[in-house]
């Protein structure tokens, strides 16, 4: 038995590293899925970073649920709500090639361990006519085996490496072993693909990622510090030269909480440049940075079933 054979088994589901063992034909997991797919937008997006966006967007769906469901996530609606519409696989394909249709500049898989075995039967139905790399956009909390078994489907990883503090993670994620568990997958993510790799578009200001990693990294008002420990274990632990960062600003308190009041402010200018001039000290210089104004709510998309 393969190891995406073993993952397939959503009558006892071990996708994600909290490994419930739920039958999702019966019940719902910590994730809120069900043995079907939801999404709740397909769209051109053009939000990411600009190697991802490029100049007609990225061919983004928005899953369903997850398996973090962190308690300041802008895609509350949709993490923690589960909005959405159910798709087939098959739907989810035509959508695929639809999205390549409008000059999408890749597909870009946003949240998607929850159904991954139902979206690798979508890729599969229409690989052969896909001619754009495929995105794998998450949150950083994936199992090693995971990662391995999508080598021959993901050419870009987008994860977010959230946290280094286990008490961080487990108050705002309920995962205490987040760290131990993300770090190693963006290990294996950019020992898979090896140097990024990019091409150029006579469309496009700058050039676009076709290979690689870029790990990205929101700074938590209040938690510079944390930002911090991540940046020493990236620039001490993982292969030089072979990622890029994505150091983010954009942290918008949407929802105001008496359990969290610490997050009820955006960041201010000195903790965000404390942590860029960090990166760069540490020779963390490929990648992105954010203006300080990017903590704006229009970032978020609608979750209106656009495209579904």
């Amino acid at each position: 038995m393969t190891v995406l054979s073993e993952l397939s088994d959503l009558q006892n589901c071990q996708l994600c590293p909290r490994k419930c063992g739920v039958n999702r034909s019966v019940n719902v997991g910590f994730c809120r899925c069900s043995a079907g797919i939801r999404a709740a937008r397909a769209a051109l997006h053009h939000w990411e970073e600009p190697c991802i966006s490029g100049s007609r967007g990225s061919g983004a769906i928005f899953f369903s649920g997850c398996t973090l469901c962190c308690c300041f996530c802008q895609n509350h609606a949709i993490s923690h709500e589960y909005a959405g519409k159910d798709l087939s696989p098959r739907r989810l394909s035509d959508i695929f090639l639809r999205l390549q249709q409008e000059g999408a500049h890749n597909i870009n898989l946003v949240t998607p361990t929850q159904y991954l075995p139902l979206i690798l039967s979508a890729l599969d139905l229409v690989r052969h006519r896909l001619q754009i790399p495929v995105v794998y956009n998450c949150g950083g909390y994936e199992r090693k085996e995971v990662v391995l078994a999508l080598k021959d489907y993901v050419d870009i990883w987008l994860p977010d490496l959230k946290y280094y503090d286990t008490d961080l993670s487990r108050r705002y994620s309920g995962a205490a072993d987040y760290f131990a568990v993300a770090s190693k997958a963006v290990l294996q993510m950019i020992l898979q693909t090896g140097a990024p790799h990019f091409h150029i578009e006579e469309d496009c200001p700058s050039p676009l990622m076709d290979r690689g990693v870029i790990i990205r990294h929101l700074v938590l008002p209040g938690h510079k510090e944390d930002s911090l420990l991540l940046l020493h274990w990236m620039a001490e632990s993982l292969p030089k030269g072979q990622y890029y960062i994505s150091l983010l600003s954009q942290y918008t308190p949407i929802c105001q909480s008496s359990q969290y009041p610490e997050l009820n402010r955006r960041i201010t200018s000195y903790e965000y440049q404390k942590v860029v001039d960090t990166a760069l000290e540490l020779g963390l210089d490929q990648g992105f940075l954010q203006q300080k104004n990017s903590a704006k709510e229009e970032y978020t998309p609608p979750f209106d079933l656009t495209g579904l």
